[in-house]
């Protein structure tokens, strides 16, 4: 089974280049079947690139709370849609339900793999440390997780 990770992110904006700095690092692992993706792209523009695909791992920063570089590994079950929003704040969650709700070829595992920024706004400026601290940490959560797949009696071994 092949994966695609999939990289969100603006590298022109501090800590959002976080994700293609993560899609670079692991296309220099070069793991086979595995896919890598980088997009600043949101909302319904983000159906081609989960389309056509079993598992994906979504990489990107979030703004929640904790502490700037606090790296978090969820699956799309554990997060909540919440319904009613505005449809200009259409997300990967938002596009994966449309996609699924058409009847389309959406991956039916999808991990998220998040650092928590520290800053978003700023153009122009390098990722914060914290955030850049979680780059090599995001990258062997990946290539374990991939290669686990791709190995299964690998995972029996880590049990």
């Amino acid at each position: 089974m092949s994966t695609r990770v999939l990289c969100l992110g603006n590298d022109l904006i501090a800590d959002d280049a976080f994700g293609p700095v993560v899609a670079r690092r692991l296309r220099e692992l070069k793991i086979p079947g595995l896919e890598i993706l980088e997009t600043p792209e949101t909302g319904f523009y983000l159906l081609e690139y989960v389309l056509g695909c079993k598992s994906l791992v979504v990489v990107d920063t979030i703004c929640s709370g904790n502490a700037p570089g606090t790296l978090m590994e969820v699956s799309e079950s554990d997060i909540r849609m919440v319904h009613g929003c505005s449809p200009h704040c259409i997300g990967i969650f938002e596009t994966l339900h449309v996609a699924r709700r058409l009847g389309l070829d959406a991956p039916a595992e999808v991990i998220i793999v998040c650092v928590e920024a520290g800053d978003l706004t700023e153009i122009g400026a390098p990722m914060t440390p914290a955030v850049e601290a979680a780059v090599p940490k995001a990258v062997e959560l990946i290539a374990a997780r991939v290669r686990r797949s791709h190995n299964p009696h690998l995972a029996k071994k880590a049990s």
